[in-house]
């Protein structure tokens, strides 16, 4: 069965969601949504679409059976709770929400209504990704880890002049934490499950929302810690430190090496895989599977994880005084 499906949000994102789930066989795009009406037709004329909507209202009341949603954070949980409402399944980019309640509210609807919403989180679906979580027990004991997302965003070009890009407005819930930061943080909790206390030294840009900073995610018997910004670069792998050896990952997304060194034997095995060059299509076919397969175990799975991740920034979050206006409704 293939999915029909409409898109909320004309970015470089969608492109590439559209791009991976057409790879797929699985996805058919069927409609675009964008505020201006000039904005919508021009997208979806390059992709030969008819359908062509101005309000969410509109977009729900489509024959589409899946609305892929890719609009700025802070306008998630509004046009995702009229969606569910109409009984669509929803493909949501992180972050999901701005706040736990939302969260939680959103989920029960769409349980209520019996359709699926799906943080996009395509990392930790990643062949490669799942390789390492299926061979992460070959390195024994974990002694820590080291975890690295830092890319310079050219929309700190634009904080230092004196704008605020909605990546960095914290009207619109932006930040790196929420928008970088979660996948490292992502990363951890699929591997190690859920730590049992966490901190963030953040460094706030002139805008007020978080720039990057270092973030530490305490277990019982180690600690991880991550260096994530949009304000500046590392080329720093990452890595994780264990009784048998380190394992050497080249990043915590687009994962193309998983060098496992063992320091006995002084022999580097790297266990990864090809790596799919369409970046969002192994997320696209796992969310059409659930959906197809109506596998509730997995989608219950992703959402548990989604909601652990959510919980952890958002105390991050209230340590550094960051605060979104959907925090204080």
């Amino acid at each position: 069965m293939v999915l029909s499906f409409g898109v909320i949000g004309t970015s470089w994102i969608t492109d590439e969601w559209i791009a991976g789930a057409r790879a797929t066989g699985s996805w058919q795009l069927t409609a675009v949504y964008s505020r201006q009406k000039e904005t919508a037709e021009k997208y979806a004329a390059k992709y030969n679409v008819s359908s062509v909507h101005t309000s969410i209202e509109s977009l729900a009341n489509d024959s589409v059976q899946v609305i892929y949603v890719a609009s700025p954070n802070s306008l998630h949980y509004e046009q995702t709770k009229i969606i569910l409402g109409h009984k669509k399944h929803v493909i949501l980019e992180k972050p999901a929400t701005a706040t736990v309640a939302e969260f939680e509210e959103l989920f029960s609807l769409a349980s209520a209504n019996g359709v699926y919403l799906i943080e996009a989180y395509r990392h930790i679906q990643e062949a490669n990704f799942k390789i390492l979580k299926q061979n992460i027990s070959q390195l024994g004991p974990i002694y820590g880890a080291n975890l690295t997302y830092a890319s310079f965003s050219s929309r700190y070009t634009n904080v230092l002049n004196g704008e605020t890009p909605n990546i960095f407005n914290l009207d619109f819930a932006g930040g790196s934490l929420v928008d970088i930061g979660v996948y490292p943080i992502t990363f951890a909790v699929s591997l190690f499950g859920r730590p049992k206390a966490s901190t963030y030294q953040a460094f706030k840009c002139r805008t007020g929302a978080d720039g990057g900073g270092f973030i530490l995610l305490q277990y019982d018997t180690f600690s991880v810690s991550i260096n994530q910004s949009k304000c500046y670069n590392s080329s720093a792998p990452s890595e994780i430190y264990s009784e048998n050896g380190t394992l050497t990952v080249n990043a915590t997304m687009n994962i193309d090496s998983l060098k496992w060194f063992n320091p006995r034997t002084k022999e580097t095995k790297d266990w990864a895989g090809p790596k799919e060059e369409l970046k969002l299509k192994e997320e696209a076919a796992e969310f059409a599977r659930i959906i197809q397969e109506n596998d509730k175990k997995a989608a219950k799975d992703l959402e548990d994880l989604s909601w652990t991740v959510l919980q952890i920034t958002t105390e991050l979050r209230r340590q550094n005084n960051i605060f979104y206006p959907a925090d204080k409704v």
